[in-house]
């Protein structure tokens, strides 16, 4: 691993450096140390985005106030008293917080992948490296546009090259359209007698042809989840892909696609645990949904991912993990303020809430085995494959036995947080016997299927909260809280930042007048339709 590990150091000193020389290129023509693009391996860039997905490095920034701040609460993963840090679990409008991850996004993820691609279009040197920009500036524009709908996309990234500062929006049918292309290709272009990229965090440790091999996987594992996207709106185009790309997707967990951070260094930490412990942990809670569903099934990966937390007398961290005694916290709550009906202290109804805790220390949160700053990104599994391909079977009858599927998903995604380290490993006997308590039932399948998806997804928010708009499983209830925006149903999509105002007003404006609704969280995107 430490080959990786100084990739990750190189390509924060590229990020560091970079920032540092802003205020120098405005006043001068000609950087005489800069490296020509001839000379430059971009190889790093590659190891710069793959990093940057996980999470900005502007702190403060999307992984808190996005992703944590409203996406994880949408999706009753989470929940929080604090309506002002955590507006999502009240569906409150707060517009620079919801913004923040399109703002970082095309800073931190699409600058360097399109200048990835670029550098690398029509290079023989570097056939596999550009097939794997191709994949990865998919990645990231299929997460930006699944939050936000119609984004720019074919002039995003060009400020250098083509002197485009403000670029166009383009129909998210359209971007998908180009994305499913693109890793299509891509992955058919993969050649194992071609270059073995070094800047690879994700699979360079195995050799060049397992690398290429794996990265085949990946790519067709994504184009299964683009697909998919698709079920509602366009069935025949997510068959179609689908088909083509099921034979060849991962296999087992030992394919799944994983950042593994570096602790020590703030640009390689896991953004999640240095967001949520830098800006404030006390707050955050895992939702009476999400805790409830693994208590009533005995679900193994409950001690793994829940604690209730506590202190010993020297400071240190502790918690108990007993599955029973762990509490959900129920979303739309606070602790005293003006609207005592939503008081978490006074709820009295134990048959369909929590019992009654002395403020939010009793209530479950996100163990540290899962969340601290060496923990690794799964950025795409094999587990969350097979449950697109279970449904994709149930849904058309394509792409193998939906109940094979299934199972296979439900072992992987209780034995991948082995991925976290020893203290999160779950054995194959207690993953078997939980699937016996969740066994397949064709009569209930998509609803299995997805909800086992939702439960798969807990620290990849955004997925889960785009899987469960397209599907509607699990079953969430709302929240109505006083005040909220969304006449107390859940979030479709997250509204531009207003920065966009500013920056790129009138094509802002040309977007914004083309919605139903308007820019507004109950707008639905594209492939999200009723």
């Amino acid at each position: 691993m430490k080959f990786k590990y100084l990739y990750l150091i190189i390509a924060t000193f590229i990020i560091v450096y970079a920032s540092s020389c802003k205020k120098e290129l405005t006043s001068v023509n000609t950087n005489p140390d800069a490296i020509p693009a001839a000379q430059y391996n971009p190889n790093l860039l590659l190891t710069t985005v793959q990093l940057m997905y996980t999470g900005s490095t502007d702190f403060g920034g999307s992984a808190w106030a996005t992703k944590w701040g409203a996406v994880a609460c949408f999706i009753q993963h989470t929940a929080s008293t604090n309506a002002g840090f955590y507006y999502g679990d009240k569906y409150a409008n707060n517009i620079g917080a919801m913004g923040e991850m399109f703002q970082d996004s095309y800073i931190s993820e699409v600058q360097p992948v399109v200048e990835l691609y670029l550098l690398t279009a029509n290079k023989p040197q570097y056939r596999n490296l550009h097939q794997m920009a191709r994949i990865m500036k998919a990645m990231v524009f299929e997460q930006i546009t699944d939050l936000y709908g119609d984004i720019p996309y074919f002039q995003a990234g060009l400020g250098y090259y083509d002197r485009i500062y403000t670029p166009a929006y383009d129909k998210q049918q359209i971007i998908y359209t180009d994305m499913l292309k693109e890793v299509s290709q891509a992955v058919d272009s993969l050649d194992q007698s071609a270059d073995a990229p070094s800047g690879d965090v994700l699979y360079s440790n195995l050799g060049k042809n397992a690398q290429i091999a794996e990265w085949k996987e990946f790519g067709n594992s994504l184009l299964v989840r683009m697909a998919m996207r698709l079920s509602k709106v366009d069935p025949a185009t997510a068959q179609s892909y689908v088909t083509k790309a099921a034979a060849n997707t991962f296999k087992s967990n030992a394919d799944n696609a994983i950042v593994q951070h570096q602790d020590g260094n703030q640009l390689t930490q896991n953004r999640d645990a240095l967001e949520i412990f830098g800006n404030d942990s006390t707050d955050l809670r895992l939702s009476w949904a999400f805790i409830n569903n693994m208590k009533i099934n005995n679900d193994p990966r409950l001690p793994v991912v829940a604690w209730i937390y506590s202190q010993d007398s020297n400071g240190n961290s502790t918690g108990d993990i007993t599955p029973a005694n762990q509490v959900g916290m129920p979303p739309g709550y606070i602790v005293g303020g003006n609207n005592p009906l939503y008081d978490i202290t006074k709820i009295t109804n134990p048959d369909s809430l929590p019992k009654i805790l002395t403020g939010i220390a009793g209530y479950s949160r996100l163990n540290d085995n899962i969340l601290n700053t060496a923990a690794p990104s799964l950025i795409l599994t094999y587990a969350e494959t097979e449950f697109l391909l279970a449904d994709a079977a149930k849904r058309w009858g394509i792409a193998g036995n939906a109940a094979t599927h299934y199972k296979n998903g439900v072992l992987a995604a209780v034995t991948q947080l082995a991925a976290y380290g020893g203290a999160a490993t779950i054995s194959d006997a207690d993953a078997a016997t939980y699937y016996n308590n969740v066994a397949y039932n064709d009569a209930l399948g998509l609803d299995q299927i997805n909800t086992q998806y939702w439960l798969c997804t807990l620290m990849d928010e955004y997925e889960a909260w785009s899987n469960w708009r397209r599907t509607g499983s699990p079953n969430l209830t709302p929240v109505n809280y006083p005040g909220n925006v969304t006449s107390g149903t859940i979030p479709r999509r997250l509204t531009y930042p207003p920065s966009q105002k500013i920056t790129n007003l009138a094509n802002y404006n040309a977007e914004v007048g083309t919605l139903t609704g308007g820019d507004k969280m109950t707008t639905r995107v594209w492939w999200d339709s009723k």
